[in-house]
């Protein structure tokens, strides 16, 4: 049997609604949709294990989603900036042009 989560939610009805049409929304990335889906599940409190089974994904996943809405509300749901380098493409939306590649003769 698995521990409940130390992190309960408790949603007010305008966090409630905006997350459940969230869920819905047609036109939300399926990485919303999903986060969304975990935060409801749990303030209808359910287990972190039962979540991850209803959604196919494992129990760290939803821990971590949890927590972070638990520690920020809806701004724990967005992504954070990422270290490194990020990614360089061209106008045109290709990769960055590196010109023709030429075999040396020989």
């Amino acid at each position: 049997m698995s521990r409940r989560s130390p992190y309960r939610i408790e949603l007010t009805p305008e966090e409630r609604s905006e997350l459940e049409r969230r869920a819905r929304r047609q036109t939300a990335t399926r990485r919303e949709v999903f986060r969304a889906r975990i935060v409801v599940f749990a303030a209808d409190g359910l287990r972190n294990d039962e979540i991850a089974e209803r959604l196919g994904t494992v129990r760290t996943t939803v821990s971590r989603w949890r927590k972070r809405f638990f520690e920020d509300r809806e701004a724990g749901l967005r992504d954070r900036p990422r270290s490194g380098r990020p990614r360089v493409f061209s106008p045109s939306g290709g990769r960055r042009d590196q010109g023709p590649r030429v075999r040396p003769t020989g």
